[in-house]
């Protein structure tokens, strides 16, 4: 197990300008508006040879009655937990503040390593008023500049020190495939993702937009094993009032682009919206594997044909590509969760299905045969061969003599025969017509 290291600290002074250093990518958001990190973010970073996890968390705040501060509270006292080492950053320019002292008196009553980094002291005179912050009871104190990255290597340095020995790992890591739950803000995807760890790991009002990062966690319940990512929900570009919404935005789509499977979690008592399709096709415009969750089911009234219709309705707004596993979840009951994660491990599994050519052949040239495709211009097209292509994502390739004249119809017939003889629930499938 990788040593982990949780940042902490009062708003705004700098804790997530360092976890990106430490990770070196721009994971985190930035911004000068205090209280933009609200969930606890995770990363990798390394020094001297020595890996160990950084956990980038909100701003410590106490007294407050702000809803997400309270929350934040949470977090970082869960942080604190997780962590072996915790690395404490005040601002010198401020000095030392109330919350400050708050913050001092939680970390002296922890046992483990605490580190009080000093932070914005990039000049001789800043180094002398770093001085005061001996007077938080902390003993020595490490002075760095986030944003120049000046004094981090001391502070790197002290970090590997204070680990506790561990074992090495004997194993080594294995690539694992990615599930990232998407959706519209206050779908209900990080308590889809708490209700399936069993922990609060993520924060969770019924305030839209809470989650602003994209934030990765290792699941592995259930015989099931993968990276989950919550994602900030994505809202229309016309609701993306503050950059700090349109950083949120970006971290999602990215999310998107680097996943192998995209849970949507939809909201039932909304409806099937069409951010909820732009979702669905920007998932699909990937080459995804997608898996759809009508979340809040038991908030909505049925009768015996409520699933049956409203799956329809849904299939109707993805036309063509309706081969979609839909299913109706409550994140708050914990209804069908465990069908979802099943469902979602398949749609996986149909991704990375390799058939055989001479299985392959064997039945498409007899679909061919019987129903061919039509003429054009007098000229009959005949496909001889066809094959699927070592590719990440489903994409087969049929040889024809007359390549240019089979319509897109024929390649959707071609496409749906393929899907009633092999199992590509979830997944999109590419077709190519290439001269033989």
């Amino acid at each position: 197990m990788n040593n982990i290291v949780a940042i902490v600290g009062r708003p705004n002074v700098g804790k997530s300008t360092l976890f990106n250093r430490l990770i070196q990518r721009r994971e985190a958001i930035v911004d000068s508006v205090s209280g933009v990190t609200r969930d606890r973010n995770y990363g990798k970073s390394e020094w001297n040879g020595k890996e160990f996890s950084v956990i980038d968390t909100g701003g410590y705040v106490r007294g407050s009655d702000d809803v997400f501060e309270g929350e934040i509270r949470k977090q970082v006292e869960l942080a604190i937990d997780e962590a072996d080492v915790i690395i404490f950053v005040v601002d010198v320019e401020e000095g030392i503040t109330p919350m400050d002292e708050t913050v001092a008196k939680l970390l002296r009553k922890v046992t483990k390593p605490v580190l009080l980094a000093v932070n914005k002291v990039d000049n001789a005179m800043r180094e002398k008023d770093a001085v005061e912050f001996y007077n938080l009871g902390l003993g020595d104190y490490y002075t760095f500049a986030s944003i120049s990255g000046s004094g981090t290597g001391d502070l790197l340095d002290a970090l590997i020190d204070a680990f506790p020995e561990k074992p090495e790992p004997v194993q080594e890591e294995v690539v694992l495939p990615r599930f990232a739950v998407v959706g519209r803000p206050n779908a209900g995807k990080s308590s889809f993702i708490n209700a399936l760890i069993g922990q609060d790991r993520f924060m969770v009002t019924d305030i839209a937009g809470t989650t602003r990062d994209a934030i990765d966690m290792k699941f592995d319940r259930f015989g099931f094993e993968f990276n989950l990512v919550d994602t900030a929900g994505i809202r229309r570009k016309a609701k993306v009032k503050e950059d700090l919404e349109f950083y949120s935005v970006m971290r999602s789509v990215r999310a998107i682009e680097h996943a192998d499977i995209c849970i949507l979690v939809i909201d039932a008592t909304r409806g099937f919206e069409s951010q909820d399709q732009n979702i669905f096709w920007l998932a699909q415009k990937n080459r995804k594997g997608v898996v759809i969750l009508v979340n809040k089911w038991d908030l909505v009234e049925k009768d015996t044909m409520s699933t049956r219709d409203y799956e329809e309705k849904i299939k109707k707004e993805l036309m063509p590509f309706t081969d979609v596993p839909i299913l109706f979840v409550s994140a708050l009951t914990k209804q069908r969760l465990l069908k979802a994660l099943e469902a979602s491990v398949k749609v996986f599994e149909n991704r990375q299905q390799r058939i055989p050519t001479s299985k392959f052949n064997e039945f498409m040239l007899k679909v061919i045969e019987a129903y061919p495709p039509p003429a054009t211009k007098g000229k009959y097209i005949k496909i001889k061969y066809c094959m699927q292509l070592p590719s990440p994502t489903p994409q087969f390739v049929f040889f024809a003599n007359l390549p240019q004249y089979v319509k897109e119809p024929y390649k959707r017939y071609l496409e749906n025969k393929i899907r009633d003889n092999w199992d590509f629930s979830g997944v999109p499938i590419d077709i190519y017509i290439r001269e033989k």
